[in-house]
């Protein structure tokens, strides 16, 4: 709080912008309220995240054209990590706020059973893509000077990963605990239930395409 308030001394704090509503972007939406009352909060709605917290929320929907300082800012909406996950594109310079879209040196978790969503998240990636910035900045991580090799790498990851399930489907396996222990041998007990929503994610995408099944507990190929 005291860095923020350095940051803003000059002008002070008319405007918060949040990307998603997962804790380490939001959780600090209260005691900046309670420092800035004059702040509005602005996020795509997620109702059963946001009324977690006091703010007097303000929507914005994808495309929505927002003021920032003295520019503006484009919503575009890129679910998948989150439902209400968004990037704000400042067209002037090719510069996309990308928040949690991705990590540099690192893979972003598609948390299945909180909303996370592999088609959703495949295909925003496409849509940044196609968008072409110049530059990204994430919410964690260095700046991407090279977005369209990133976003490439990414997309190629997934596709290689959802090879991966396949493959462990056809072997045999059909809980996706097992097919953890397929495709992340020796992982750190750790990082076991984030690599389960990631196989779920996976799972979720071959039955939405019609090419999985599942009794509730298993999975099987169609």
């Amino acid at each position: 709080m005291s860095a923020l308030a350095d940051a803003v001394r000059l002008h002070g704090l008319d405007l918060v912008l949040v990307t998603h509503a997962h804790p380490d972007h939001i959780d600090g939406t209260d005691s900046i309220a309670s420092r800035w009352p004059q702040a509005v909060f602005k996020k795509m709605p997620w109702p059963e995240r946001d009324s977690e917290h006091a703010v007097e929320w303000q929507g914005i929907a994808d495309g929505d054209l927002v003021p920032a300082g003295d520019d503006i800012l484009r919503a575009v909406h890129t679910p998948g990590h989150a439902p209400d996950h968004l990037c704000f594109y400042h067209e002037p310079s090719g510069t996309l706020f990308s928040a949690d879209l991705v990590v540099p040196g690192s893979a972003v978790v598609i948390p299945a059973s909180r909303g996370g969503s592999m088609t959703q998240y495949l295909a925003s990636l496409r849509l940044v893509k196609e968008l072409a910035p110049a530059r990204m900045l994430p919410a964690h991580g260095r700046e991407i000077e090279e977005p369209q090799s990133l976003l490439a790498n990414y997309i190629e990851h997934r596709q290689r990963r959802e090879d991966q399930v396949v493959a462990a489907l056809r072997a045999g396996a059909r809980a996706p605990v097992a097919i953890v222990d397929h495709l992340y041998e020796g992982l750190d007990t750790k990082l076991r239930g984030m690599a389960k929503e990631s196989v779920v994610a996976h799972l979720v995408k071959l039955e939405e395409e019609g090419r999985a099944r599942t009794d509730g507990q298993e999975w099987e190929l169609t």
